[in-house]
């Protein structure tokens, strides 16, 4: 924090060649005590002398009110200007946003560490979901997409693997993100769970061809209903619930069919995605209801959405597509800080996956 405060006082950065007459004369070292316990600093130096930082300043011994504040506010959504409003109102100096801005640049090389660290061999469920937001790009604002990659380990416990942010939805797209997650580790991933997303199921099949790829069951619930009036909308969604909880395919297809003429005068279009995509939707037709629980409700991904929403809702557009990476991993932080305890019946979802695929978990 101290080295982007000697960057804004001498107008350039470390690396960049300037004219000025002052420039960085060393460090100086200084015991603060923190929330950490008793530390050394280097306090960068100036050869004019005429650094003052705000951050830690001249004869301060204790920061432990500030250390981690700016990155912890970014984390939880406030807006660069959020940040520096509430830096006057507590400690009294002010900061721009631009400064701000520099700060939380800082973790961008624990953001690649994070993005390019080890992962498991083996995952038995995989989510993937995206959240769309506003990106200011060369002037202009536009949607990008970031898709969470989230999986549920071997020992039952959730796990973000990666956010990618971009807007190039292809199997070219989606194979390149399958292949990182394999150039990391992963060896095998029993079920893939994700919604229409155009060339995952191509990509899936070059990258893992034995893992099944099964459409989400609560996307294709709301895609559904999106052409449902309000007054209809509740005994529709019931209609729907005997599809994916039917004890089979066979009666799944049935109550499909019924409700496809059931409700076809009113809505003629709302139940053509489950006929098309059938195939991807019969899966989970095999299992247990633990199992489907564990495959087709989100609640894993949905909780982790609503913090990554809350940040649509306090930033209407981000400044850049790097702001949002930022922005986003903090979030995921702040959200996964608590994932410590692996997902209800386990042991026996574990259990069935493991006669199901035979010889692809570890015992």
């Amino acid at each position: 924090m101290m080295e982007a405060e000697m960057d804004h006082h001498l107008g350039y950065e470390k690396s960049e060649r300037s004219d000025s007459d002052d420039y960085r004369n060393g460090y100086k070292e200084k015991t603060v005590n923190s929330s950490y316990g008793s530390m050394r600093i280097d306090v960068p130096q100036d050869r004019k002398s005429t650094f003052d930082p705000k951050v830690v300043k001249k004869r301060q011994k204790n920061i432990s009110d500030i250390d981690q504040k700016i990155i912890s506010m970014y984390a939880k959504g406030m807006t660069t200007r959020q940040i520096s409003d509430t830096l006057i109102d507590i400690y009294g100096f002010e900061t721009s946003e631009g400064f701000i801005s520099d700060v939380t640049d800082k973790i961008l090389p624990q953001i690649e560490d994070w993005q390019n660290r080890p992962l498991d061999d083996v995952y038995p469920v995989l989510y993937i979901d995206a959240i769309h937001y506003s990106v200011r790009d060369n002037g202009a604002i536009r949607k990008m997409a970031a898709y969470v990659i989230l999986g549920i380990s071997c020992e039952g416990k959730k796990e973000v693997l990666t956010i990618e942010v971009g807007d190039n939805e292809s199997a070219k797209y989606w194979l390149a993100v399958l292949n990182s997650l394999k150039n990391r580790g992963v060896k095998d991933i029993l079920i893939i769970c994700a919604d229409g997303l155009t060339g995952i199921r191509e990509a899936i099949q070059a990258a893992f061809p034995k893992t099944e790829y099964q459409r989400c069951i609560v996307h294709q619930v709301r895609n559904t209903l999106k052409y449902v009036a309000d007054k209809d909308r509740k005994a529709f969604a019931n209609d729907l619930k005997t599809i994916y909880n039917a004890p089979n395919e066979e009666q799944g297809r049935a109550n499909r069919d019924r409700i496809t003429e059931k409700w076809s005068e009113k809505y003629p279009n709302a139940m053509k995605r489950w006929e098309r995509d059938w195939d991807v939707i019969t899966p989970i037709f095999k299992f247990s209801a633990n199992v489907r629980i564990v495959i087709y409700t989100t609640n894993a991904i949905e909780s982790l959405n609503a913090t990554y929403r809350k940040l649509n809702r306090q930033r209407s557009v981000f400044p850049s597509d790097r702001a949002l990476l930022k922005a986003l991993y903090l979030a995921t932080f702040e959200a996964t800080k608590k994932w410590s305890m692996a997902i209800r019946n386990w042991g026996q979802v574990y259990g069935e996956l493991s006669i199901m695929y035979e010889d692809r978990l570890p015992l």
